[in-house]
């Protein structure tokens, strides 16, 4: 493991050699693998619950369940076969709202780790969902992305020391989060996810040109290998589904968030040298995702 430092750790092909994963054994079933489970989606966007649950499976977890909106269950229960998929309920605009958060429980019962974000729209709809839905899941480690961030602005929570939580805003999120302008979040990123994440005891990994980690004891991490081609529809949901399958498999929240950031931005690359640096899709980050975290744990294709 890294160790704490005034300066951000370099998340380097080489840090994560030093830092594995944690490795099934070789008689391991999907179920020491873990369950990874994404809550989100709305009626316009199912597919934002794919690109997670498959980069989730792509980074190794055992097991996938994807909780949406009932309008959409069957489309992913096709889309994504290998997963169970749960049907909430929904509002007249196809949104999740305080009702959907009900079922959450019931859901969650199986999953060793949870992602809750991806897809949600309407910020009051979903600021309802997420409160109610929060109270119910935050026992399990826990991934909070996208609009599902609307919750915490403000310090509207704070997550208890056993809480094991990681939170992936943009800048312009952290600006809604916190209150400050765009400018000094991008002029202060490092200060501002230290910050955050000491006052609400979280793992932040704060998403842009460079993304910095900052976890609630004061160490930091800076990942500037990524390229502009990572800024593509979808993208984040990829980053934050790779982010819950390495919590399913049990890595700790600092590992799964400098790994799932290193694999995500790699991964980006990987398209980049095969493709041009514009035009790959969020979804062919996942097919990526295996060969390169595999590579990184001394793990080639036979």
């Amino acid at each position: 493991m890294a160790r704490a430092s005034r300066r951000p750790v370099a998340v380097t092909a080489g840090l994560l050699k030093r830092w594995p994963l944690p490795q099934p054994g070789g008689s391991a079933d999907k179920e020491d693998r873990g369950v990874a489970l994404v809550i989100g989606g709305a009626s316009e966007v199912p597919g934002a619950l794919v690109l997670s649950g498959v980069a989730a499976l792509r980074v190794g977890a055992g097991k996938l369940q994807l909780a949406g909106p009932r309008s959409a269950a069957t489309q992913l229960a096709v889309a994504v076969p290998e997963a169970r998929v749960f049907a909430l309920p929904e509002s007249g605009d196809g949104y999740l709202d305080r009702n959907a958060a009900r079922k959450v429980r019931d859901c969650a019962h199986h999953a060793d780790a949870i992602l809750i974000g991806p897809g949600l729209l309407s910020e009051d709809a979903t600021r309802d969902f997420v409160d109610d839905a929060l109270t119910r899941i935050v026992e399990k480690p826990l991934v909070i992305d996208a609009l599902a961030l609307a919750a915490l602005e403000g310090g509207r929570h704070r997550f208890a020391d056993s809480a094991l939580v990681v939170i992936t805003p943009n800048q312009s999120e952290m600006a809604m989060l916190t209150g400050e302008k765009p400018e000094k979040i991008a002029a202060e990123s490092l200060g501002v996810a230290a910050s955050v994440a000491r006052d609400l005891n979280v793992v932040v990994a704060l998403k842009g040109a460079q993304t910095f980690i900052a976890t609630p004891d004061g160490e930091s991490f800076r990942y500037a290998e990524g390229d502009v081609g990572l800024a593509t529809s979808g993208s984040g949901d990829v980053l934050a589904g790779a982010l819950v399958g390495l919590l399913a498999r049990a890595a700790t929240p600092d590992q799964a968030a400098v790994w799932a950031t290193y694999l995500h931005g790699g991964a980006g690359n990987r398209l980049a040298r095969r493709m041009g640096p514009l035009g790959f899709l969020a979804r062919e980050l996942c097919d990526v995702l295996p060969a390169l975290m595999n590579g990184l744990a001394g793990k080639r294709a036979r």
